[in-house]
């Protein structure tokens, strides 16, 4: 790296100085180079085939066409340096990520523990050692494997006319869905008849598609059985990466938040100990992702309106029907300079009594709602962005078990005096806001959620190219 030597006036000085004819110019130093390590001949071979089998093991590559061979030793090591950072902290480089992608994978540098792995000859327990330490990252390094091989052996049919299947019903249309259950599901057995089997089978497919679990195959079920094996193995890779983006350790307790599935759990440990359904926000209005630290619940919160919400939505609703605002309980606030803001008071507020700060660049946060219904759908994605909770009061109350002031009857009591109080959380309690559309339940079974921040193909694409340009870059 090029250095850089500024002169200047010393500090204080109150003369000008005029600048000599010909001022003094340092020479540029560079950074001494790295010594890279050397393999021996036999090291080299392993760890070419290493990289090769690992980038396909780790979701980098899609498919297992050969890669060009590379024989010099520096290009090599450089293969593996950079193949390590994949692995560990993830593939994409910084102008890769998008607005709503906030979380931002740790520095790591993968040079000390190569370097000592090839002095030790441990290659291959350095290669193990780099994945996420996440039994949910190597679930899905299992699932990768399965659908790649499913996809190997030609897929699985695309179902047609199986819009009106139900109960009892016998014939090719039911076998061919028996067919397609067994692909995933090796409980199901073959046949043509719709019998309970059949119903509990369907079942369990549509819970690992995040579906109203009817047991009836209707347009939903077909459409999520029909999407092809290749896209759900780039689904897979996305997720993948996305594990890669999380810091090495995980706080004791915290809050997770899967935005695609809509659903709120909270940790200790590993432990799950509350679980709720959730609102995350609409394609358009994406939830973001993000990691922060909740430090205070505000009880009875007024809402400040964002400006496009006020704008698109509440200032045409009062012209077409003047008085809207105040009866549903907004205020008008003076700005200043011409500008007006909307205010909803907290005995009307759309954030309910509730709602949970921590800092974060996208102004969201978790809050309650009188909506709700909207807890009853399937599809829960239609926030403008913050994500509303089904249990609030469970949630504060669990969260402010280590702050004496605030115990269950205090923010019970608080919350009906209806006045509105920040409080503070003794122990701040770390919050993820994550995009999992593909996770491993408890049997191993991967299930899947659609994509509808269609995140999941640009995020692999973005994996693959970056991996191509990485590979001629070391040549």
């Amino acid at each position: 790296m090029l250095g850089a030597l500024l002169i200047g006036a010393p500090a204080g000085a109150q003369q000008f100085v005029p600048a000599p004819a010909v001022a003094p110019v340092a020479e540029p130093r560079l950074a001494p180079p790295v010594a890279l390590p050397r393999l021996s001949e036999a090291q080299a071979r392993q760890l070419a085939d290493l990289l090769a089998a690992d980038a396909l093991t780790q979701g980098l590559r899609e498919d297992a066409a050969p890669q060009p061979a590379i024989l010099d030793n520096d290009a090599l090591v450089r293969a593996a340096l950079d193949h390590a950072h994949a692995v560990h902290a993830g593939r994409l480089d910084v102008a890769d990520f998008q607005r709503g992608w906030g979380i931002k994978p740790q520095p790591y540098d993968p040079l000390p523990a190569f370097a000592d792995a090839v002095k030790r000859d441990r290659l291959t327990a350095w290669a193990a050692s780099l994945p996420p330490p996440y039994a949910g990252y190597d679930a899905l390094v299992a699932g990768l494997a399965r659908y790649r091989t499913i996809a190997t052996a030609g897929g699985w049919p695309t179902l047609s006319g199986a819009g009106e299947l139900k109960f009892g019903a016998s014939g090719p249309a039911v076998a061919a869905i028996r067919r397609r259950l067994a692909i995933e599901d090796a409980q199901v057995a073959p046949g043509d008849r719709y019998d309970l089997a059949l119903v509990e089978a369907v079942r369990r497919a549509q819970r690992r598609y995040g579906l109203n679990p009817t047991g009836l195959v209707g347009p939903q079920t077909a459409a999520a059985l029909n999407v092809p094996v290749g896209a759900r193995v780039r689904q897979i890779m996305a997720n993948m990466e996305r594990w890669r983006w999380l810091p090495a350790r995980l706080e004791q307790r915290r809050v997770q938040v899967n935005i695609a599935a809509a659903v709120l759990t909270v940790f200790d440990g590993d432990a799950p100990v509350m679980s709720m359904k959730a609102v995350t926000g609409r394609p358009a209005n994406e939830t973001p992702m993000l990691v922060s630290s909740i430090h205070s619940v505000v009880l009875n919160p007024p809402w400040n309106v964002p400006s496009s919400i006020a704008n698109g939505e509440l200032w045409p609703k009062e012209r077409a029907s003047p008085g809207y605002l105040k009866r549903n309980g907004f205020r008008v606030i003076d700005t200043g300079g011409g500008g007006k803001r909307l205010q909803q008071s907290s005995e009307r507020s759309a954030l309910g009594r509730y709602k949970f700060d921590f800092a974060n660049d996208f102004a969201v946060y978790l809050h309650d709602t009188p909506a709700q219904a909207g807890f009853s759908r399937f599809d829960r994605l239609a926030s403008h962005g913050c994500v509303r909770l089904e249990k609030p009061g469970d949630l504060a109350k669990l969260l402010m078990k280590t702050t004496p002031e605030w115990t269950p009857e205090a923010i019970d009591a608080t919350v009906a005096a209806g006045k509105t109080v920040r409080a503070k959380l003794a122990d701040p309690v770390a919050v993820y806001l994550l995009y999992w559309t593909a996770f491993a339940g408890a049997n191993g079974q991967v299930g899947f959620r659609d994509d509808p921040y269609r995140w999941d193909e640009t995020l692999a694409s973005k994996v693959e190219a970056r991996s191509a340009r990485q590979l001629v870059a070391v040549k």
